[in-house]
């Protein structure tokens, strides 16, 4: 058991190792990139891009929960080495996204097409580009439904190390994009719309290409298995609530910040989405190398085993996001103006909200991973997803009693707080998940952590001028007060004597 065990921890470190490789390439890249486009296009330009891609985004909650239902299937049938149940999952997967695809393509041009015409605020001059991006962004849709069930088997079967190669052709693409936008005589949101399909089609195939030919169980028939087909489509029904109230808290306000605001404010949002996404992949690495793991723990009957990695994996991820949030949190406007020189109106406000919803829904990915791989999803996804989808009416009311845009984010905020809380006290009869347990492993230390390590870089920001060396001074600070704190405070005493020694052997000390 202990070598099982340290078996499944080498597994997670070497796999957050690739993980964390392919996230430095992406987002030095999209970081650079995205400060291009936004010159390129243009604010208006770019707030039409984001919103109108949002349209199919909103769809694709249908999709949503296939995901989860495919990770956990084939989680569970490789933990079992039942290569004719995993060939059947597989293509069963395979069924099940093809309808789905075709069904976001029926909406996309029907529904989505009149509310792209009737309901968005778009001048009339950029009607014709936007239906250009709008069409595109359907078929980029439907080609990565498609790649889910690939990616789900990559992750089942843990080869993290494809998604770190497959992103540095990834990376060159996206920068030929940005050359090739920048230098294009004709209409450049329609030119960066086709262009980012391409990209998108190159990329899904390439990692179908691997799969084929690594894993035996990836192959298309036909042939139904109405069982299995019933099965999978129930467990993802009922997490479609959950789904469809993350796709209206995410596309759903960024469409209603556009019927209020313009698209102006879509590309504020925009901006904040791509500093938010960028820090999060800082914990996505980790998690997403751990998901499986606590999956296969249940599916094993080793709950002890899967309590430990769900506090570490919260924990962990907490420190880790936090860690590189807070000095973006204290100097948002001069990091901004350095990166875009032009900075939307309310992008700084909207990136500092979402970061902190961001450090809140590290610890409920766990909670998430837990119910998904116990297959009981019914209750909790009603009680969590009805919670979750009163985020659009309550936005929309504030909204209409003239608040500013950027109360949208708080209202997220404060209702995904006491989304975390349901999850956590529904998880307590399905895994025998003690709730103090919780607290104590994962909010009480990180919440400790988080008000020391704060204290001492908002006392050094305040007696400075904003500028250059402030920004360093501040990152410095930052990062010193954080390591330590956590380190004190974060850390369980078998976890620090895991580093102490880790940081030993790096430097060739013997004990």
């Amino acid at each position: 058991m202990e070598q099982s065990v340290s078996e499944n921890n080498k597994r997670i470190a070497k796999n957050t190792l690739m993980l964390y490789i392919r996230m430095l390439f992406v987002m030095a890249v999209s970081l650079y990139t995205s400060r291009v486009v936004l010159q390129t296009l243009g604010i208006e330009d770019y707030g039409i891009f984001n919103v109108v891609g949002g349209i199919i985004t909103m769809f694709t909650f249908i999709n949503g929960a296939m995901i989860s239902s495919t990770q956990r299937y084939l989680n569970f049938e490789l933990v079992k080495e039942n290569e004719v149940a995993l060939r059947s999952v597989f293509n069963t997967s395979l069924q099940i996204h093809a309808l789905i695809a075709l069904a976001i393509i029926i909406l996309g041009e029907t529904i989505g097409l009149w509310f792209l015409m009737e309901k968005l605020v778009i001048p009339e001059s950029r009607m014709t580009a936007a239906h250009w991006v709008y069409q595109c962004s359907i078929l980029s849709c439907a080609v990565n439904i498609m790649s889910t069930p690939y990616n789900a088997d990559i992750i089942a079967h843990e080869k993290m190390s494809v998604f770190a190669y497959i992103s540095i052709i990834e990376v060159v693409l996206k920068l030929a994009i940005v050359y090739l936008l920048v230098v294009s005589p004709y209409d450049k949101l329609i030119v960066y719309g086709i262009l980012t399909l391409l990209v998108q089609l190159l990329i899904r195939y390439i990692y179908s290409r691997y799969c084929h030919r690594h894993f035996k169980e990836v192959y298309f028939q036909f042939k139904i298995d109405k069982p299995l087909f019933k099965e999978m489509s129930g467990f993802a029904g009922w997490s479609f609530l959950g789904n469809l109230a993350g796709i209206l808290y995410t596309q759903g306000l960024n469409l209603m910040l556009n019927m209020f605001f313009g698209p102006v404010v879509n590309a504020a949002r925009g901006i904040a989405v791509q500093v938010q996404s960028s820090v999060q992949q800082f914990v996505n690495g980790f998690q997403t190398a751990l998901n499986p793991q606590i999956t296969k723990n249940y599916a094993s009957g080793s709950l002890s085993q899967m309590h430990s990695l769900m506090f570490r994996s919260a924990r962990f991820s907490f420190l880790l996001l936090f860690f590189i949030s807070l000095p973006v949190l204290l100097e948002t406007d001069f990091l901004l103006t350095m990166w875009l020189k032009t900075v939307p109106e309310n992008a700084s406000t909207f990136t500092q909200i979402m970061l902190c919803i961001s450090l809140i829904y590290t610890t409920a990915n766990p909670c998430v991973i837990a119910n998904q791989a116990t297959g009981k999803v019914k209750i909790y996804q009603i009680v969590v997803g009805g919670i979750l989808l009163t985020i659009v009416p309550i936005s929309y009311l504030v909204l209409k009693l003239g608040a500013p845009a950027y109360s949208v984010f708080i209202v997220h905020f404060c209702v995904e707080s006491v989304a975390q809380f349901s999850r956590m006290y529904m998880l307590r009869k399905l895994i025998d998940l003690p709730m103090g347990g919780y607290l104590k492993n994962i909010y009480i230390p990180i919440l400790a952590t988080a008000t020391v390590a704060v204290i001492v870089p908002i006392i050094v920001q305040s007696q400075m001028e904003q500028g250059l060396f402030r920004f360093i001074v501040v990152g410095i600070t930052c990062v010193i007060s954080v390591g330590l704190s956590a380190f004190a405070i974060g850390l369980t005493k078998s976890e620090k004597d895991f580093f102490i020694d880790k940081g030993l052997r790096m430097l060739k000390i013997r004990k």
